[in-house]
């Protein structure tokens, strides 16, 4: 009776995912209930750090979309906080040691599956050469390194530094704004300038390794020890004391212990995400830095015993200027302050802009944190800090409908910007049919559950056998299969078996190119691959 009941409800979940596909096909958007009318910011992460998530247009005009965000952070949560210890074939590891040395729990691919990915997405379309002196003395097949093939063909791409690239057309915007007829880092500026002492310039990095030590990405950022961000699932590790950046105030702390008063760092970062038309696993940061010495507070009428005139002040220049860059990118936009939450901020703010028709978010930006202030030896200095996402920018500046366009080589997309600066529309050269491919499995184990309910004790080897599934895993997998082709991984549909607490997952893949037809020959390859590898790799029974 058990078995019939089993197979019964196993047949009821196939048909409700197929009526759900069907629904998904019919309207061309997943069947998901009405968004709330605003939330804090686009896109909700574990760990909130400047410049990174969708625009907040584009989340609302892209009416595809992933998984529910709240259902998303909630199984990320769930993830990252289990006790349970995973045993796989490349070691075991515990996940109640703190998510700052987490290890990942598999290797996701092997070189030669990895290797299948096209040339949209492969290393075909990185810099081989840059790739392998960055990484030179890391060994990527070691159990405690999560650096997909696909990921580490990224490094040393730097799209920020190609000219006429939309990332570095919009970075230089940003350069130029602060360093426009403004005197030199440190000088007191003269007449020929025209620029008042309290706007000096900023000195430039957008040179710096997206390799970092831990420390410097998440502890002298005051990110706490057991926070969720730190785990294998969401950042990329070389091994348990490095890491590639997670964001560009990985640097900041370094360069204010060289006593940088005034600095702009602009880089690519890496975090590991869901797949759909504005989220890629690398994306480009700028943050901006300005320390106030007491003569320049002196000079603007501050009482520097005053620890709150000299924040109030703070605050003041800091949303003047970030106020003049967003009318520098965007025209006389209409503007709003949000207070929010960074771990090493404190105010913190968020700058919104009403922008074609909708509220979008800009940027973030705050006070710097005094004990980072304390921490790197400057004392009771104070100052402020920005960070912004270029592709978030660029995508709804220049009107760019995916992400992946970025990263093309193809010259319909390049030469439309060449020598236009930011007054561009982008025009889409080509629209190819998706090819759309479904997998379903189950993500846990009963062997616990057996053992319990055979009346012996679940011993610790049997708990470990439970698998701890993630599905930004999944995601990795996909990429690291598909590259570039992969346009979206979107959950139709879970479901967890009333008597054995086993859980499935139906997953929709779509395939599409960007500059050619794809053939089902190829996609089915593909996604025979991913299917390999999801078993081999992450633990699940496919169904």
């Amino acid at each position: 009776a058990a078995a019939a009941a089993a197979a019964a409800s196993k047949t009821a979940f196939r048909g409700a995912a197929a009526a759900a596909a069907t629904t998904r096909s019919l309207r061309g958007a997943p069947a998901v209930g009405p968004r709330a009318p605003r939330t804090e910011v686009s896109f909700l992460r574990p760990l909130r750090s400047f410049g990174h998530g969708r625009p907040r247009s584009v989340a609302v005009a892209a009416s595809e979309r992933g998984p529910r965000d709240d259902d998303r952070r909630r199984r990320s949560a769930s993830s990252s906080a289990t006790t349970a210890t995973t045993k796989t074939g490349a070691g075991q590891f515990s996940a109640a040691a703190p998510p700052s040395i987490l290890l990942p729990r598999h290797r996701l691919l092997s070189s030669d599956v990895a290797s299948s990915s096209s040339e949209e997405g492969g290393a075909s379309a990185s810099s081989p050469a840059a790739s392998a002196a960055l990484l030179s003395g890391y060994d990527l097949t070691r159990p405690d390194c999560n650096v997909t093939p696909n990921i580490a063909s990224r490094l040393g791409r730097n799209l920020h530094l190609l000219p006429d690239h939309p990332l570095c057309t919009v970075k230089n915007v940003i350069y130029d704004y602060w360093t426009s007829s403004l005197p030199a880092n440190g000088d007191d500026g003269d007449d020929d300038g025209g620029a008042s002492a309290s706007r000096p310039s900023f000195a430039l990095h957008d040179e710096f390794s997206p390799i970092v030590p831990t420390i410097e990405n998440f502890d002298s950022l005051l990110i706490p020890p057991d926070h969720v961000s730190r785990s294998a699932s969401d950042t990329y590790y070389l091994d348990p004391a490095t890491a590639l950046r997670t964001h560009t105030s990985a640097h900041q702390t370094t360069l204010l212990r060289r006593g940088l008063d005034r600095f702009l760092v602009t880089g690519d970062v890496y975090r590991r995400d869901e797949i759909d038309a504005s989220h890629y696993p690398v994306f480009h940061q700028t943050e901006g830095v300005r320390m106030f010495t007491d003569d320049e507070l002196v000079a603007a009428g501050v009482d520097i015993s005053n620890e709150e005139d000299k924040r109030r002040h703070v605050e003041r220049d800091l949303k003047a200027g970030l106020e003049g860059m967003a009318r520098a990118l965007f025209g006389d936009v209409e503007m709003r302050w949000v207070d929010e939450y960074f771990p090493f901020t404190d105010p913190s703010f968020e700058l919104e802009i009403y922008f074609r028709g909708e509220w979008m978010e800009v940027l973030g930006c705050g006070v710097v944190h005094r004990e980072i202030v304390r921490n790197v030896g400057r004392g009771n200095q104070t100052g402020w800090a920005f960070g912004l996402g270029l592709e978030r920018l660029a995508m709804v500046l220049f009107d760019v409908p995916d992400i992946r366009l970025f990263w093309t080589e193809d010259e319909r997309f390049h030469e439309q910007f060449r020598g236009r600066g930011i007054d561009v529309t982008f025009a889409p050269y080509s629209k190819y049919p998706a090819c759309y491919k479904d997998i379903s499995f189950w993500t846990s184990s009963t062997t616990s559950a057996s053992s319990s309910a055979d009346g012996g004790d679940s011993s610790e080897e049997d708990s470990a056998t439970t698998n701890a599934f993630h599905e930004n895993d999944f995601y990795e997998l996909v990429r690291d299969v598909g590259g570039d082709l992969i346009e979206r991984v979107e959950l139709l549909d879970d479901f967890t078996h009333p008597e054995t607490g086993r859980t499935s997952h139906c997953y929709r893949v779509s395939y599409r190119s960007m500059d050619r037809s794809l053939t089902n020959d190829e996609i089915d390859a593909l996604q025979e691959r991913v299917r390999d590898g999801a078993e081999l790799n992450l633990g699940v029974e496919l169904r």
